[in-house]
């Protein structure tokens, strides 16, 4: 069992930055794919970024060249580095734990907001 804490979220103003941070207690967090998804209302869940244990990360293309994901497996964390955000970037970000990189989130926090506005 896996369970994950994010924070960070809050209220930016376009152009801004935040930093999301997950907590993973489990040792099966460290050996597989974390990652993180949002989802913002009426839109569908969507895939931001997921990064192996050994560092090899994928993002969206929205996102690509703004967002930064990292890990520390000895800690178990995953961070997300938002930059240049946009308006469009706002949603409720989960972090996710994987078992593939393609694959569906086996475990999900409970999200953190984001939201983007001046």
């Amino acid at each position: 069992q896996v369970q994950l804490l994010e924070s960070g979220g809050g209220l930016v103003q376009p152009g801004g930055s935040l930093t999301l941070s997950c907590a993973a207690s489990g040792s099966s967090a460290s050996n597989n794919y974390m990652g993180w998804y949002r989802q913002a209302p009426g839109k569908q869940r969507e895939l931001v970024a997921v990064i192996s244990r050994y560092g090899v990360a994928n993002y969206a293309a929205a996102v690509a060249g703004r967002f930064t994901i990292s890990r520390d497996n000895a800690k178990n964390t995953v961070t997300l580095q938002m930059n240049s955000l946009k308006p469009e970037d706002a949603a409720v970000y989960y972090c996710t734990v994987s078992y593939s990189l393609n694959g569906e989130p086996a475990y999900r926090g409970q999200g953190t907001q984001v939201t983007v506005s001046s």
